[in-house]
């Protein structure tokens, strides 16, 4: 696993990198670091190696390409070092960024299969994360980058349907690339025991903290209903990323303190505990090119950990959704979103219906359910190498 991402918080890399090592493969994974992390560690059997530390504060496109490169070429030399003291079958390569697949060039000049997972389509994630263009350079830059690197590697994985017609579309062809979702590990998010009513109504969002995924709007919608005669409720917004600083201010400029509390990034496992005490989940994506079709592995968590979801009406959540399975509110509609908020908080019987829906949905949507669809694939990269 090669990975520009932190492996303790990263869900889709961890899925894959566990299973794998459960059935009896030997995994290692190359990854980001936190300050006052140990550079090389066993989590739940992979071997974890963190070459880079970062801290999610980039200000500027440049500090953050920089850091992508010093990335890239630490990545290759430790990948290249590491494959020639013992072979690699399949390297799976997980994007962002695309380029990142290049830095497997010399092992697999040497016969290893190379995956790239695009975990989120990078043309659209540029303009979203800097509020660029289409019509910028940059944009169309990032497209024959895309087109590249799908053609270097030997098999693309695409972690949506949408996303699929999109970059067979534009960028491979259908024969070597294939969908899988962020599928939640039951062995993990999984309730023990009954939904029961909580003394505060307590909702959530746990997830990275960009624009794009709309927590403004949960702040603004919060603001508004704090004055209302409502059951005692409360946010709880779990993850670390660059819009960390501006919600802090807003919650503080509001007087919300003590309605929001923002808990900086955990483990996947913790995640799955603090759910466990949660009413109500809140995925408040913004519908901009990028969010409007990026899939959240936040909604089908919240379902396997039997968390009725609220949800804006996003192309992509509408497209894998019903109203039956998820609670949607108008995307960037703070005041729709409050209404929702509202009405939810005082309606049990909706909520149990919400939960009713996600369970079905989930018990047939599941990592344990779609995990072979994976290893077929590594078996038949690993064959034919």
């Amino acid at each position: 696993m090669l990975a520009y991402t932190f492996y303790e918080n990263d869900n889709r890399v961890r899925r894959y990198a566990e299973a794998l090592v459960r059935r009896g493969d030997e995994v290692d994974a190359i990854v980001l670091g936190r300050e006052g992390q140990v550079a090389k560690e066993v989590v739940c059997g992979v071997n974890v190696f963190r070459i880079q530390t970062r801290v999610l504060n980039e200000k500027g496109k440049i500090e953050y390409l920089f850091r992508l490169v010093r990335f890239f070429f630490k990545s290759a030399w430790t990948i290249t070092v590491m494959h020639l003291k013992n072979r690699y079958d399949v390297i799976h390569v997980h994007s962002v960024p695309d380029f990142e697949v290049f830095a497997t060039a010399a092992p697999r000049l040497f016969g290893a299969k190379v995956i790239l997972d695009i975990h989120d389509i990078v043309p659209e994630f540029y303009i979203s994360k800097f509020r660029s263009s289409p019509s910028s350079v940059a944009f169309k830059l990032l497209l024959l980058v895309e087109k590249v690197s799908n053609s270097y590697a030997d098999h693309v994985i695409i972690a949506n349907d949408l996303w699929y017609e999109k970059l067979v579309h534009r960028s491979v062809p259908s024969s070597k690339c294939s969908v899988i979702l962020n599928y939640p590990d039951l062995s993990i998010f999984r309730r023990s025991v009954e939904s029961c009513p909580h003394e505060t109504f307590t909702m959530c969002y746990p997830g990275t903290l960009n624009r794009h995924q709309g927590l403004d709007l949960v702040i603004d919608a919060i603001s508004s209903l704090k004055e209302r005669k409502l059951p005692k409720f409360h946010v709880l917004i779990v993850g670390e990323g660059p819009e960390r600083i501006n919600l802090e201010r807003a919650i503080e400029a509001l007087s919300l303190g003590d309605h929001i509390t923002l808990k900086g990034a955990v483990p996947m496992e913790s995640v799955a505990e603090i759910l466990k005490s949660v009413d109500l989940g809140i995925v408040p994506k913004r519908a901009d090119d990028f969010a409007n079709e990026a899939f959240s592995t936040k909604i089908l968590e919240f379902m396997a950990m039997d968390v009725p979801v609220l949800v804006s009406d996003t192309k992509i959540d509408q497209y894998y959704f019903k109203q039956w399975m998820v609670e949607f509110f108008q995307a960037g509609n703070a005041t729709d979103l409050a209404e929702k908020i509202s009405n939810l908080i005082q309606s049990p019987e909706r909520l149990a219906e919400l939960r009713a829906g996600g369970r079905e949905f989930i018990a047939e949507n599941n990592w344990g359910k779609k995990a072979e669809e994976y290893f077929k694939l590594v078996d038949r990269l690993s064959n034919a190498s």
